[in-house]
């Protein structure tokens, strides 16, 4: 093994804090790993890692060849990239990753019609609802939905994030349909719940364009949008949802939109986020081929809520 692939295993112990994950995002054994380094730090003659039975911490050295090992990480890339620009077929592997629910109903079938257009190009596609870190974890093209938080990564927005309110009839029955925002407080609710966002608050602007919230009643919290939707179904609990979550379930009347005269704010977005500026032609294609699929003036989701842009102040 030779020096630069020893750098980039240095960088990826450092980047995942462990050597066993390190290892294991190589597929091989942790002693492997710590074998690299160490013949790394003697070819180099400096200590990198002050090494103890469960941790590790950087030297002062170990510091500055983390940039440098980055550095080189960027110019393979950057390599590798303007190659692959020179092909005329696109060709090779494309990693993605998405959260489970967008990945499962807008990305695998724009993979599924790509793949019979290119079949050269191989694609691994990774559903987490975490947020991953695309640089260190080697991903191409990550789809999101909410506000980018790395400023070293490239996002593009590809379709808005507009919310509903919605109830099933059963739960209309059970409990009234809520006229006013103060009573949709007191009502059992389902919202989502993950690692970086607990939704415990209701946000709605106000007749004088005030922006305000109210508590929500939240009996069940989850970190997966498909199960928000099925409580909602089960008649249990309303739910504050992302219209993308939605399928047919308020054409079919499972679903009712509630609180329509109210007005709420703009949500976020989902973006396309990348490393680099200038996109490999494999990745530009996809990207290219997901924003003709989800729609460039209307989401496809949306065109399953009749008269969604005359609810909630929305504007089309």
């Amino acid at each position: 093994m030779d020096l630069t692939n020893r750098l980039l295993i240095f960088l990826e112990v450092v980047e995942q804090g462990s050597f066993s994950k390190a290892a294991k995002r190589r597929n091989i054994d942790r002693s492997v790993v710590s074998k690299q380094i160490s013949k790394l730090e003697s070819s180099l003659g400096v200590r990198l890692l002050n090494r103890s039975t469960r941790s590790f911490s950087l030297t002062a050295a170990g510091a500055e060849m983390v940039k440098k090992a980055e550095e080189i990480r960027y110019l393979l890339r950057e390599t590798i990239q303007i190659s692959e620009n020179f092909h005329t077929e696109p060709k090779g592997l494309l990693r993605l990753t998405s959260s489970s629910i967008l990945g499962k109903r807008y990305i695998q079938p724009v993979i599924n019609e790509f793949q019979k257009k290119y079949p050269q190009v191989d694609i691994e596609l990774r559903l987490e609802d975490r947020l991953v870190d695309v640089i260190s974890e080697g991903y191409d093209l990550a789809f999101r939905a909410g506000p980018q938080k790395d400023s070293n990564l490239i996002s593009r927005p590809i379709a808005p994030i507009r919310v509903l309110i919605v109830a099933s009839p059963e739960f209309i029955k059970t409990y009234g349909e809520p006229k006013t925002m103060e009573e949709l407080a007191k009502l059992p609710a389902a919202t989502y719940a993950g690692e970086t966002r607990r939704m415990i608050e209701m946000p709605y602007i106000t007749e004088n364009g005030e922006e305000v919230s109210i508590n929500m009643r939240c009996v069940f919290q989850a970190n997966d949008g498909e199960l928000i939707l099925s409580k909602a179904l089960s008649g249990t609990a309303y739910a504050p949802i992302p219209s993308f979550v939605i399928g047919q379930e308020i054409l079919k009347g499972e679903l009712v939109p509630l609180l329509k005269h109210v007005k709420l704010p703009n949500y976020y977005s989902i973006n396309a986020v990348y490393p680099h500026r200038g996109l490999p032609v494999r990745s530009q294609l996809f990207l290219d081929a997901v924003i003709e699929y989800i729609g460039k003036d209307k989401p496809l989701w949306e065109k399953n809520i009749p008269e969604f842009d005359n609810m909630y102040g929305y504007q089309a």
